[in-house]
């Protein structure tokens, strides 16, 4: 092999077979100080732990966080999922409650009716619900929902809680109108039950306000009536039948004339709560006509 020899003026280049044999040599010589020492692992290792570990740390902590996280909004969705199953019971129970309270109301005026219905059992009735009420006051007159085609007609008696409602003035195939006795125009002829004085009963709405209306042209010459004595309808009324509740006195005074008695008298019915009735299917005519 003939030596290299560099000629004047030109530059030094090594042959690649001699660059690939060193570059084995320098392979191999790691390769096997790799294997058999720590000289090059060392401080890798500890390069690697410097850079990896704290990594690594963040890591596993961010994967704790997610972990947590993730098992807190499993935690929430099962507790919305119970308050919203929880809000659809209450808003049953709630339903249900209001169900029974309308059942137990509506049991209540049934019951109430039973009783009127017994207590005046000489009259055939028919029972009847509130449709609708007059628009300008609500207790001056109402709809039910019976009429001639279920045997009513016009001056038809209509009773409720304790005693007299009012009266039908209008009447329909399936519907009748009703005014009552605490109407502005109403005049019921009427008698005291323990005297058997007789009076006229006339409705005012605006007394009603204060749960009473108003009586007059009461003879009482003995002064035996008062407060508390129950008024009935009188045999006298033309429109009425007779012996029907109509209220009781709550205050009486003498008129001017100092032969007649004036006063206040509340009514048997509860007027703001009415929604079912019982027409009495008798006219007074009929009665008298008997």
């Amino acid at each position: 092999m003939s030596p290299i020899v560099k000629k004047k003026g030109e530059k030094f280049t090594l042959p690649g077979k001699y660059i690939l044999f060193i570059l084995t040599i320098l392979c191999t010589g790691l390769i096997v100080l790799t294997l058999y020492t720590d000289y090059i692992s060392r401080p890798l290792g500890i390069i690697a732990g410097r850079l990896l570990v704290p990594m690594q740390t963040g890591i596993s902590e961010i994967g704790i966080y997610l972990s947590g996280r993730s098992k807190e909004l499993g935690h929430i969705r099962d507790l919305l999922a119970e308050n919203e199953r929880l809000r659809h019971h209450i808003a049953n129970l709630e339903n249900e409650n209001l169900r029974l309270q309308q059942d137990r109301y509506e049991l209540n005026n049934l019951r109430e009716l039973f009783l009127l219905d017994a207590k005046y059992d000489e009259y055939e009735k028919v029972g009847a619900r509130i449709i609708a009420r007059d628009p300008g006051n609500w207790f001056h007159s109402f709809t039910i929902n019976k009429g001639y085609e279920d045997g009513l007609a016009v001056d038809m008696n209509i009773i409720a809680g304790s005693g007299l409602v009012g009266r039908i003035i209008r009447v329909g195939p399936n519907w009748s109108k009703v005014t009552t006795i605490i109407a502005d125009n109403s005049n019921v002829s009427g008698q005291v039950l323990a005297t058997e004085d007789n009076l006229i009963v006339k409705g005012n709405l605006e007394l009603y306000a204060e749960g009473v209306v108003e009586f007059e042209q009461l003879i009482d010459i003995a002064d035996r009536v008062g407060p508390g004595d129950k008024v009935v309808t009188s045999y006298i009324s033309d429109k009425y039948l007779p012996n029907i509740l109509i209220g009781y006195i709550s205050s009486i005074h003498r008129d001017a004339n100092n032969l007649t008695r004036s006063g206040r008298l509340t009514p048997a019915v509860d007027f703001e709560r009415l929604n079912e009735v019982l027409v009495i299917l008798e006219l007074k005519q009929n009665i008298m006509e008997e």
